[in-house]
C-alpha cells in the first residue's frame, strides 16, 4: 500500500479485477495518471503467472510487449531483469521476420512484479475475489468480492484471462477451474451474463511435461543463451 488510507476506505477511482500481465498494466497505468486503484487478485502469489510455458517475446507476442513498453508499461522491464535464456529466432531470414524471445525465471518475474504494483503511488494490490459488478441507474458503480465487501469505483476494469466460467480439459476428463488448481469466476460470469453481455471461452494448450529422468541430454543439441546484449525494453538497450 503506497496511499495512506484507513481499512475501511473502500472508495476508489478504479477497481480492476485479475492481476495477470493485463491487470498490472492496467493498474499500474490507472495509478500512474493520479488516479486511486485497487487490484484485486485471487492469489496473492501468483501476480504476473505464467503458468504454462515461462516465455516472453517471439513473432506475435514481442511486438505487443515493445509496444506496452512504448507506452510505459512494465513487462519489457520486467523481462529483462529476470530472462535466464534470450534468442533472436529467424535469424538466417529476412529482418521482417526476425524476434527476440526469452525464457524467463517465472518465481522471479512474479515477484518483480508484484513488487512493482506494491510500492506504486496511488495503488492498492489487495486479495479478493470478485463476485458482481455493481450496476446504478446503467452505469457501473463498484465491485463486491466473496467476502461481502462492496468496493466502489468511478470504473471497472476486468483483466480476468481463462478464469470466466474456465473449465480445463486433461484427455477425456473436465472440471471447473481457472487454471490448475484454482476456481473459475463463475459468480463473475454470470453478473457480467445479468449486465447483458455474451461470454465466449478460446482455447488454450499446455503441453505435457515430461520426466527429466527419461531424457537422453547425449542426444539432444544445447541451446544457451545469446552473446548479444538483447533488451525487450526500450529503456533497457545497450
Amino acid at each position: 500500500m503506497s496511499f495512506e488510507r484507513p481499512e475501511d476506505d473502500r472508495d476508489f477511482d478504479v477497481v480492476v479485477i485479475g492481476a495477470g500481465h493485463a491487470g498490472i498494466e492496467a493498474g499500474l497505468a490507472t495509478a500512474r495518471m493520479g488516479f486511486k486503484t485497487l487490484v484485486l487478485t485471487v492469489n496473492m502469489d501468483t501476480v504476473g503467472w505464467t503458468p504454462c510455458n515461462p516465455a516472453m517475446g517471439g513473432p506475435a507476442k514481442g511486438v505487443l510487449i515493445r509496444e506496452v513498453d512504448a507506452l510505459g508499461g512494465e513487462i519489457a522491464k520486467a523481462t529483462d531483469e529476470t530472462m535466464i535464456n534470450v534468442r533472436m529466432l529467424n535469424v538466417k531470414k529476412g529482418p521482417a521476420v526476425r524476434a527476440l524471445r526469452a525464457q524467463i525465471d517465472k518465481i522471479s518475474y512474479s515477484r518483480t512484479m508484484k513488487r512493482r504494483l506494491e510500492t506504486q503511488e496511488n495503488l492498492l494490490l489487495r486479495y479478493g475475489i470478485a463476485e458482481e459488478i455493481l450496476v446504478e441507474k446503467g452505469k457501473v458503480v463498484g465491485v463486491v468480492d466473496s467476502f461481502g465487501i462492496d468496493y466502489r469505483a468511478k470504473a471497472v476494469i476486468v483483466t480476468t484471462g481463462t478464469f470466466l466460467r474456465g473449465k480445463i480439459f486433461i484427455g477425456r476428463s473436465t472440471m471447473p477451474a481457472g487454471r490448475m488448481g484454482e476456481f473459475p469466476a463463475n459468480k463473475l460470469t454470470q453478473s457480467l451474463m445479468n449486465m447483458g453481455f455474451k461470454i465466449g471461452r478460446f482455447k488454450t494448450g499446455t503441453p505435457a511435461r515430461i520426466l527429466k529422468s527419461s531424457i537422453n541430454f547425449d542426444a539432444m543439441e544445447r541451446q544457451d543463451t545469446a552473446d548479444e546484449p538483447y533488451a525487450f525494453s526500450y529503456f533497457d538497450e545497450p
